[in-house]
Order: C-alpha cells, then sequence, then structure tokens
C-alpha cells in the first residue's frame, strides 16, 4: 500500500491545508463544517493526493504571492469527476464582456468576499464551492474536497489564488448561470488533456509563454492550463509533447 493510499483511507488531508485532525474536519461558515477528507476518493486520484502532499510553491510557478501581502485573494476550484472516458475535470468559459480574462476558459472560482472567511485558513475552501454553484449550477453537497495547492499569483489581474482539489462524488447537472459571468461550461476527459496530440505552446505577444491545450473546441492557456500541466506532471499523468508546436496570441487575450 502507497503513503497515499494509507493516508486517503486514514482520511489526511493534502498539503497540510488548515484542518483539525482530531475532529476530521475545518469549521464554520454558512454551510457549517467544511469536511477535507481523503477517505473514500478513487485510487486514480492517489497520485493527485500525494502531488498536493508534497508539492512546494515554486514548483508550480514562479509567479508567487508577493511577500508584502499584496494581492486579492481568491480560490478556484478544481473539481476532479468521472465521466463516459474516465477521469474528467470541470472548466467553464469566461464571458467575452469580463474585465479580468475576458473569453478565456478556466477552473470555477473568483475572489473571497467577507463571509468566506479567512482566507489563511477555510476561507478559499468556502469561496471555491460557493463561486462554482455561482458560475456553474454545482451543487456544493455533491463535492468532496480533499486538498489544495499553495496559493500562486496572477501579475496581470493582481489576485493570489489558492486552487482547492474536489471529488465530484454526487454528480449534479451544470450549467451557464449568468451569462454575463459566463459563456459556457463544459467537462474535458483526462485522457485529452495527457494526449501529446492536444498539446501546444501559446505565445503571447507581451513575451509570455506557456503550456496550452487544445480540448473541447477551447484553447486552455494561461493560469488554467499552467496548474493543468503541473498537475499531470507531479501525478506522473504527463506525456511527452512536442513543446516547439507554437499557437500565437493576440494583445486581446
Amino acid at each position: 500500500m502507497t503513503e497515499a493510499t494509507q493516508n486517503r483511507r486514514a482520511g489526511t488531508a493534502a498539503h497540510g491545508t488548515p484542518y483539525d485532525a482530531q475532529s476530521g474536519r475545518t469549521q464554520g461558515g454558512r454551510r457549517g463544517s467544511i469536511d477535507l477528507r481523503t477517505e473514500g476518493l478513487p485510487g486514480w486520484l492517489d497520485p493527485v493526493v500525494e502531488a498536493a502532499r508534497t508539492v512546494r510553491p515554486a514548483q508550480l510557478s514562479r509567479f508567487l504571492p508577493p511577500e508584502d501581502g499584496r494581492g486579492r485573494q481568491s480560490a478556484v476550484l478544481i473539481l476532479f469527476g468521472e465521466g463516459p472516458r474516465g477521469p474528467e475535470l470541470l472548466l467553464m468559459e469566461r464571458a467575452g464582456t469580463l474585465r479580468s480574462h475576458p473569453g478565456q476558459p478556466s477552473f470555477p472560482g473568483g475572489a473571497l468576499d467577507p463571509e468566506d472567511g479567512d482566507p489563511r485558513t477555510t476561507g478559499p475552501l468556502r469561496a471555491a464551492l460557493r463561486e462554482a454553484e455561482e458560475e456553474t449550477g454545482l451543487d456544493p453537497d455533491g463535492v468532496q474536497l480533499f486538498g489544495v495547492l499553495p496559493p500562486l499569483y496572477i501579475p496581470v489581474s493582481e489576485f493570489v489564488v489558492t486552487p482547492v482539489l474536489g471529488w465530484w462524488r454526487a454528480p449534479s447537472p451544470v450549467g451557464v448561470v449568468d451569462p454575463a459571468e459566463t459563456a459556457r461550461v463544459f467537462t474535458v476527459p483526462v485522457a485529452d488533456l495527457t494526449d501529446p496530440g492536444h498539446r501546444v505552446t501559446v505565445v503571447h505577444p507581451g513575451g509570455f509563454h506557456g503550456p496550452a491545450f487544445t480540448v473541447e473546441s477551447a484553447l486552455v492557456w494561461g493560469f488554467t492550463a499552467g496548474v493543468i500541466d503541473r498537475i499531470l506532471h507531479f501525478a506522473g499523468w504527463e506525456r511527452p509533447w512536442d513543446r516547439s508546436r507554437e499557437v500565437p496570441l493576440d494583445w486581446r487575450s
């Protein structure tokens, strides 16, 4: 039995998240206690649990939260489910009229509200579920949160983003709730994300080069693609791909 499997069966939280080991849950919030549990997860998530437990911030991105505390606290929900083609991720496409990252595919998520609580403890967990419900209609009661990744920074929007990992234990219908915020909601099979034929490098006129995915009639790039790329790598799911295959972006991206 691997250490990840032992942790999962024992209910150990990934990455040392704000978590009460005695009670097995984090406390407070509009919906009461927030469980952060790894027991009962499907075995194929073991590598993700282990990666979340061991990965360090600098291994995920060179853009880390400013030491002086600047940046707007936010969270995204990285929700793993199981579809007709096996493991999959829930994504959405942001409305083209938004000021921040218009038209980009992304994880559900957004800024913390005061009622979400302390951004250093349970605030990101509540924010990730709340924003996912507001943007996609997801039923949070069907989601099992099992870990978080270290907070990262998006310089262009000055967001400090905590990626929250979830298992879609009881899938619920999802779709566009507010067209002013969301253009569409879709799932992507992990098999497509690991397929070298769906992997490219995007090149922005401003000098940015980064991993991207051509899936579900969308170009997933930027912060979202970077996090997916690192999860695939540290979970051991990455397959060799041609990094010289480039897709140019324009200034509006």
